[in-house]
């Protein structure tokens, strides 16, 4: 097997991109001490990432807003999300998401 000084430059170069922005904070945040607004604020962080990532899925199709009628992800976050907030179980809103979506794509 050859080896492309090329390809190997790339992989090196491909897993600096990566380490660097995951590394770097966690070295230089870990020698801070933060205020407490900046650790209230940094709370909301992975909700606000994980919003947008939802909401991009359940509104938009193929880059245009989807309709509501025919929606059957958004019907199925319903009981997705009613189930996480009564329950606070991850296992259990992943079940309900599942056979929520599986109950909808068959009838619609």
């Amino acid at each position: 097997m050859e080896i492309r000084w090329s390809i190997l430059l790339i992989i090196i170069g491909c897993s600096l991109v990566t380490l660097i922005p995951r590394v770097l904070p966690l070295m230089v945040l870990s020698r801070l001490q933060l205020p407490d607004w900046a650790l209230r604020w940094l709370n909301y962080v992975p909700i606000t990432v994980m919003a947008a990532l939802v909401g991009q899925e359940l509104f938009m199709d193929n880059g245009e807003l989807a309709p509501i009628a025919n929606n059957a992800e958004l019907l199925a976050s319903l009981p997705t999300f009613l189930m996480a907030i009564l329950t606070r179980s991850l296992l259990g809103t992943v079940v309900v998401g599942i056979i929520s979506i599986m109950v909808l794509r068959f009838i619609v």
